[in-house]
């Protein structure tokens, strides 16, 4: 998923800084309706990059706008598209089942999901589910703001205290521990679901 981060973010540097937040759009909308594209990455890259030109604080509000509008897209364009399809019987009691065994059982696990992810395809479970719309919303923007308002701060704080080449060094080593963390714990958690599972009586 790197390589399709890569190959939109080349794609779209050479339009300069509204290159660089077209490309974190597409990467957090791409992100939020079909796979994976592990934009912490390519976000990170993006804002070391536009610190020659830009401030920090301005880039950093600018990325976080950005981020804010494509996860709420991406969201919204899932789940308009399973409420007006007809889902199959067979999914939705594999959505239902799927829901039986999250930590959370309502549309707070979409905060949860910022650390330890377990829950694709978000705007799909709250179509299924009949969660709040609203509330989904309202945790997604949270949620993404805390998560990459936090990354950004840390990064911006790096480049103030340490030289160019270690503050860039740490914002990486960071952000791939940030990653690291994340799939291991969403491991942890996917292998606790499937033993309770096999416990569950058929």
């Amino acid at each position: 998923m790197v390589d399709i981060g890569q190959e939109v973010y080349h794609f779209f540097s050479g339009l300069g800084p509204l290159g660089w937040l077209v490309a974190i759009f597409i990467l957090f909308y791409i992100d939020a309706i079909i796979f994976p594209t592990l934009p912490e990455l390519i976000t990170v890259i993006i804002f070391i990059a536009g610190l020659q030109t830009t401030s920090a604080w301005v880039l950093g509000i600018l990325i976080l706008v950005t981020i804010a509008i494509a996860e709420f897209a991406g969201l919204t364009t899932l789940y308009l598209i399973v409420k007006k399809v007809r889902v199959p019987k067979m999914i939705r009691r594999v959505v239902c089942k799927y829901q039986d065994f999250l930590i959370v059982k309502d549309e707070r696990i979409i905060l949860v999901n910022r650390i330890a992810p377990v829950l694709p395809f978000l705007g799909a479970f709250v179509a299924i589910l009949n969660w709040s719309f609203r509330k989904a919303v309202i945790y997604t923007l949270v949620g993404g703001v805390v998560k990459y308002g936090l990354i950004l701060l840390l990064s911006g704080w790096f480049f103030e205290l340490l030289s160019e080449g270690t503050a860039e060094l740490v914002t990486m080593v960071m952000v791939i521990g940030i990653l690291v963390a994340s799939f291991t714990l969403s491991i942890i958690r996917r292998r606790r679901m499937k033993r309770k599972n096999a416990n569950c009586p058929r």
